[in-house]
């Protein structure tokens, strides 16, 4: 069961997302909120898997509670997926490096804002087409910021890196790099540990970041 708090001001928007997840016999919504600070304290107190936090609210806003959120070991367990009206740049980078697992603008489609919400709870990254566009575009513009992490890496824990920054899943890297789906999950996770990043998304903020991945030869949907 995957276990949800909606974090949101607009308590219409929060019943609309409800009535969708608890329809699903996989998802249960444990706890809601108004504000990141309340959105906080329901996730220590419930522990969820996923919290959908909406970036702009009175208070403490999105972007706040999710760096609350990734740096209490307690809720190492729960995703941040972030909620937005508009793929605005400031809000997409500061949150992805707060620890956001991603972001689903809120018109999107019943269907895909199910399966994003299992794509989350699998600890993959999440990236709105809309969104990724305008992560890609920003790096474009930005000289890399080289890393000296990047020594530690592998040649094939870069190449994993590279595929996640490109969308690819752990299925799609392996066929990439013709090895298993364990050995490229494996190749993915040990990246993340030595680059310190709470999830895929972070990946794709340090590849960029660190030059690894060249704009112009990303996926751009």
């Amino acid at each position: 069961m995957i276990r949800v708090l909606l974090v949101d001001d607009q308590p219409l928007i929060r019943s609309g997302f409800r009535a969708l997840l608890d329809a699903e016999d996989d998802i249960e919504v444990v706890a809601e909120a108004a504000n990141g600070a309340e959105g906080l304290d329901q996730a220590r107190a419930h522990l969820p898997d996923i919290a959908l936090i909406d970036v702009q609210m009175p208070g403490m806003d999105g972007i706040e509670a999710t760096r609350q959120i990734a740096a209490d070991p307690a809720l190492a367990g729960t995703h941040v997926v972030i909620l937005t009206n508009y793929g605005l740049d400031e809000y997409v980078f500061h949150a992805l490096k707060a620890g956001a697992a991603g972001f689903l603008v809120k018109d999107v489609q019943p269907e895909d804002f199910l399966h994003a919400v299992r794509v989350a709870a699998r600890g993959d990254a999440l990236l709105a087409p809309s969104i990724t566009r305008r992560l890609i575009d920003r790096y474009v513009s930005q000289p890399p910021q080289r890393n000296q992490s990047l020594a530690h890496l592998t040649n094939r824990e870069r190449e994993a890196v590279t595929l996640v920054a490109r969308g690819l899943s752990n299925d799609e890297i392996a066929a990439g790099m013709v090895i298993s789906p364990l050995t490229a999950k494996t190749h993915v996770n040990r990246a993340m540990m030595k680059l310190h990043a709470r999830d895929r998304a972070q990946l794709v903020v340090f590849a960029y970041e660190s030059g690894l991945v060249v704009p112009q030869t990303s996926e751009r949907g």
